[in-house]
């Protein structure tokens, strides 16, 4: 079975690497980084990842909450929030829908169990979808 495909969407290329290099260290693969919310999109459209690691602050018209709503939108995709501020924040967040999320700097164990379990709700709205 392949690995599980994440794009990483951080707008500070140096954090963009270290969390690639955690996140292919925990076997999966990283097939883009992108660093704006448009540019997410139209990685996204292009790659089809399984989970998006997202940024909430990013460079360009579009901030991370507004590109994960669209690529869950556009294609059901789940994003996990990657930021500086408090769980309480994120919570806060007006997502319109439960969100996953980690607090950077991002601990290897903490995104592992977080890319899990985005993973085992996207497989799960599929197979509801599914006829």
């Amino acid at each position: 079975m392949a690995p599980a495909r994440i794009l990483i969407v951080e707008d500070e290329a140096i954090v963009a690497i270290d969390i690639q290099k955690t996140v292919q260290t925990l076997g999966y693969d990283v097939p883009a980084i992108a660093f704006s919310g448009e540019e997410a999109l139209k990685k996204t459209e292009e790659l089809h990842p399984d989970v998006v690691l997202m940024d909430i602050v990013l460079r360009g018209q579009m901030d991370g909450i507004e590109a994960a709503q669209q690529i869950h939108e556009r294609f059901g995709i789940p994003s996990i929030f990657m930021t500086g501020y408090s769980e309480e924040f994120i919570e806060q967040l007006n997502t319109g829908k439960p969100c996953l999320s980690v607090i950077k700097p991002v601990e290897k164990e903490k995104l592992h169990t977080t890319i899990l379990k985005a993973l085992e709700a996207h497989r799960g709205e599929k197979l509801r979808v599914s006829p």
